[in-house]
């Protein structure tokens, strides 16, 4: 399975809001995360389906990859929350496997993408990967059965490196 950990694009700072659920991409953040899908779109990448924590700004994200023709599904997923547990997600991403889910996407929050794709690389956190906004790391993962430690990294990239415009 190709497993693409895309974080949120650039959203409204955090004192303007009571509850940091509630904060939204800002303009800038919606134009950069755009240009990153519609690159991502211009490489015919597609998922199966985008799986969203149900914070605001990772909805929004999502919803620009969805309307650049990256994926026709979205579902909220709890475990992508700032809270969330990688065991609950690999839980939750068992079945999909088994039925055939060959490309997901997951849009997400720093350091939980980071730290979830040292887990999958080397079997636990090194705070040595840094994902940033509308960033993306891109991992294949190991077939059923195989210790989940045994993914292997096919992509690590800022968005300037995607938007780049000579």
């Amino acid at each position: 399975m190709q497993l693409y950990m895309i974080r949120h694009g650039i959203a409204a700072d955090a004192t303007e809001f009571v509850k940091d659920a509630d904060r939204a991409l800002t303009p800038e953040g919606d134009r950069k995360t755009a240009k990153v899908a519609k690159q991502l779109h211009k490489m015919q990448i597609h998922f199966d389906l985008i799986l969203t924590s149900p914070l605001l700004r990772a909805q929004q994200t999502a919803k620009i990859l969805q309307e650049a023709g990256l994926s026709a599904k979205i579902e909220e997923s709890p475990h992508l929350a700032p809270a969330g547990e990688i065991k609950d997600w690999l839980k939750w991403l068992e079945p999909k496997k088994e039925k055939g889910c060959n490309s997901l996407a997951i849009v997400g929050h720093q350091p939980n993408l980071g730290h979830w794709a040292e887990i999958l690389l080397w079997g636990e956190t090194a705070d040595a990967l840094v994902v940033k906004k509308a960033g993306i790391i891109g991992l294949t993962l190991p077939d059923l059965g195989s210790p989940i430690a045994r993914s292997e990294l096919f992509w690590f990239t800022s968005p300037k490196l995607l938007i780049f415009d000579p």
